[in-house]
């Protein structure tokens, strides 16, 4: 007896589950002022030395700001200060942006500002492997130059400091849930009907009237139904009676109509 074999059409292409995922790369941003009163005091304190801000948190990291009145290095002899940002945390590859701003103080907004933002980096964002890592420049700015500037006012600087911490993530397709009320419409029609709010028919028993919801009532009684939308519906909807039935009774058939357990 023979084999049947099933073999499959080569021009014909097989259906298969297409998946989909979005990696994304932003950075979360956060800036930090620091006041260095006093210029002419530090100088002096020696190379090396440094006037550190306080510390503060971007992107779940320490941060803080680091003054060299007399340089970084020695090789310079103190001919420049030195401004640079330090991770002050813990943090292994924390990639980052930094934008450091020495502020002119003249009011002429001619700032210096050295910034990774707003170009297009070649070796991509600074990586940080440890703390106490730097970022800035040794020869930020001439200390000559400095003092006869408008950078220098009543023996202040003022620097501000913007750094944009580098996260990655992927994302997948995104689901949405919608959360399902209770089981308990029965109770909120009948909050509508003792509320009275939105009714648009009334009922007169025994010389009182009752506001009720006439979609509500003839979905849940084909009695309320045909008198309602049939075709011998009453052609007075502003004001149905209702004959041979005591309040009391009325009441409670309205009531578990519209709550659910009404027959």
């Amino acid at each position: 007896m023979g084999t049947i074999r099933v073999c499959k059409d080569p021009t014909k292409p097989s259906i298969t589950p297409v998946t989909t995922s979005t990696a994304r790369n932003e950075t979360i941003n956060g800036s930090h002022q620091f006041k260095i009163s006093g210029y002419s005091l530090s100088k002096g304190m020696g190379i090396g030395k440094y006037i550190a801000s306080d510390t503060f948190i971007v992107g779940g990291y320490a941060w803080a700001v680091y003054f060299y009145p007399d340089g970084k290095s020695a090789e310079d002899n103190a001919a420049y200060v030195s401004l640079f940002i330090a991770l002050a945390s813990e943090g292994t590859d924390v990639r980052a942006l930094f934008e450091l701003t020495l502020l002119d103080q003249s009011g002429k907004e001619r700032h210096k500002v050295h910034t990774h933002f707003g170009r297009t980096l070649e070796s991509g964002p600074y990586a940080l492997k440890y703390r106490g890592s730097m970022w800035g420049y040794k020869r930020f700015f001439k200390r000559t130059l400095l003092e006869t500037s408008d950078y220098l006012k009543d023996d202040c600087l003022s620097v501000s400091c913007c750094v944009g911490v580098v996260k990655s993530y992927t994302e997948g397709p995104k689901t949405y849930s919608i959360p399902v009320p209770p089981s308990d419409i029965g109770k909120q029609f009948g909050k509508l009907l003792e509320g009275g709010r939105f009714t648009d028919v009334n009922f007169e028993v025994d010389g009182e009237r009752f506001a009720a919801h006439k979609l509500v009532l003839a979905t849940r009684s084909p009695v309320f139904k045909a008198q309602l939308f049939g075709p011998l519906k009453d052609q007075n909807t502003q004001c149905i009676k209702v004959e041979d039935m005591e309040v009391p009774v009325f009441k409670d058939d309205m009531y578990n109509c519209t709550s659910g357990t009404f027959s």
